[in-house]
């Protein structure tokens, strides 16, 4: 089993125009949709369509839409009671694929909904094969929160994803002496700015050809104790490094119409191939197969397995790895 795990969960409202976002200009929407949402539920739903076994951990009100929401998504999940409604997050998209996110804070959680809530983590990752922990994380919860758990999860034999930013991400690489992860996904801006580097320096070597200062960035987390970086670079592709290797993905050429979802469907991705038991080059290539077929559908759609084409991906071993820098 799968267990996802999303503090920050929200109800993603999703409205696409048929011109481009203009600033102070009155737009016409022609489709609206709404859907549970937040990065781990994201995660659980494309996992569940896949036929994997997960179960997505989150907390939430009672008789809160979000609930509803998983319910008609069937996905099977695990609530834990607060007294606040989540969030309402609004994506607006255009005919180009261009994607503007407007994205509240969350339901504040107190002392008592966090304790229960890492509870529920620790007691569902006793039967889990992966807990992957995504996204925000919302007011009263310490930045700190990923790396704690991921400390407590140490005595426990699931691997552990961790796909978050800012300070979350900066508290959870600077705690990995207490615990690291067996993966971490970040994007060209979570990877640069975690280390220091330019996130525009990163995508503008791989866009030439050359991914060696993605390799030597992640390396340094390998270096530390991650067991592996999954680093999405958009429309470039994907690099994978761990302690034997590096690969890297290109994606098929798409027409974007929306970048909703694509960075959590990579990361399910990968974590499907994974069980199934595949190597590292073929988790790599499920994961930018995913992440490209959910950026070709429309506001928050995730992909199905018939949307993913593993053929239209290709992976390459990046030799010899670029040394530590």
């Amino acid at each position: 089993m799968i267990v996802t795990v999303t503090p920050n969960p929200s109800i993603d409202r999703t409205v696409t125009l048929s011109s481009p976002l203009t600033r102070g200009a009155v737009h016409r929407v022609t489709s609206v949709t709404s859907q549970a949402g937040g990065k781990g539920v994201n995660v659980a739903k494309v996992l569940t369509m896949a036929g994997v076994d997960a179960l997505a951990v989150l907390p939430a009100a009672t008789n809160d839409p979000l609930v509803s929401a998983l319910q008609a998504a069937a996905v099977p999940y695990r609530v834990v009671p607060t007294h606040e409604a989540a969030r309402t997050n609004l994506t607006i998209t255009e005919q180009d694929g261009t994607t503007t996110k407007i994205n509240e804070p969350g339901a504040v959680l107190d002392e008592s909904a966090l304790r229960a809530f890492t509870d529920a983590v620790l007691d569902a990752a006793r039967d889990a094969a992966w807990v992957v922990m995504s996204g925000s994380l919302p007011p009263g919860v310490p930045a700190s929160w990923y790396a704690d758990v991921v400390a407590l999860l140490a005595s426990h034999p699931c691997r552990i994803a961790v796909d978050t930013s800012d300070a979350p991400l900066a508290a959870l690489i600077g705690s990995l002496d207490r615990g690291a992860p067996d993966l971490i996904k970040p994007n060209a801006e979570e990877l640069a700015g975690v280390l220091g580097y330019s996130p525009q320096a990163l995508e503008a070597a791989v866009v030439q050809g050359d991914p060696a200062p993605v390799v030597a960035a992640a390396r340094q987390l390998i270096d530390r104790g991650i067991g592996a970086v999954l680093a999405t670079l958009g429309a470039a592709g994907a690099v994978l490094v761990d302690q034997n290797g590096a690969w890297m993905a290109t994606p098929p050429p798409i027409v974007p119409r929306s970048t909703v979802g694509a960075g959590d469907s990579s990361l399910a991705g990968y974590v499907r191939a994974e069980v199934g038991g595949a190597e590292p080059p073929q988790r790599l290539q499920m994961a930018v197969a995913y992440g490209s077929a959910a950026a070709a559908l429309p506001g928050t759609t995730l992909p199905a397995p018939s949307e993913i084409d593993l053929n239209a991906v290709q992976v390459s071993p990046i030799s010899p790895i670029p040394a530590n820098q």
